[in-house]
């Protein structure tokens, strides 16, 4: 009877698995904040997105422009460009930044990614609506300002060395800047930049 104890508890084992469904492999899914979200990457991430424009943005607001108790200025915001070897979604980030910057109240913003929509509006109001309800052509608010920014990376990964891991080390720095279009001088510029190191054993797993 001894050499049917070890069967016998496997199959019990598996009868036990299979009565719960197999649960201990279900896939499983949980909400993160996530700007406190632990990373797994050395690349740039939704954390690095979050917390690069709230620090961008807090500076920004931090520097004398506009002076306190001016009329906010009206900033046209013309992308940042992506000087890496990777892709990166700098769409988001530029949204992210120039919804802080808006909710502050300190800087307008003309909405430049629509202004094709805006023209066909008009067209389709002046041929089409009444008088007293379109809109009128040629009102729109020019922009005193231009919102510009880039961003850049540097990495690095150890070479053949005697030891139990591999490192990658991955630095991005993100410009921003705010020009004068009618004097062509920069009024506002301010820098962020962030290093990750990534480990992974070369043994283990």
């Amino acid at each position: 009877m001894k050499t049917l104890a070890i069967p016998f508890k496997a199959a019990i084992l598996t009868a036990m698995l299979l009565a719960g469904g197999c649960s201990a492999f279900r896939q499983s899914v949980t909400s993160e904040d996530p700007r406190s979200a632990s990373t797994l990457t050395a690349k740039f991430d939704q954390r690095d997105l979050l917390e690069m424009a709230d620090q961008l943005a807090a500076d920004m607001l931090a520097h004398p422009f506009p002076p306190e108790g001016s009329t906010a200025p009206i900033v046209a915001s013309l992308g940042i460009n992506n000087n890496t070897s990777t892709h990166l979604d700098v769409v988001s980030l530029e949204d992210t930044l120039t919804t802080l910057l808006l909710d502050s109240g300190r800087l307008q913003f003309v909405n430049t990614a629509r202004r094709d929509d805006l023209i066909k509006e008009q067209g389709y109001q002046l041929a089409n609506a009444t008088e007293a309800s379109r809109v009128q052509v040629g009102k729109q608010l020019g922009a005193r300002y231009m919102l510009t920014g880039a961003i850049a990376e540097i990495g690095a990964k150890t070479g053949k060395q005697v030891r139990a891991s591999k490192q990658q080390d991955v630095y991005y720095q993100l410009t921003l800047e705010i020009t004068d279009l009618e004097t062509g001088l920069i009024v506002l510029r301010k820098q962020r930049d962030r290093l990750r190191r990534k480990s992974t054993p070369l043994f283990g797993w």
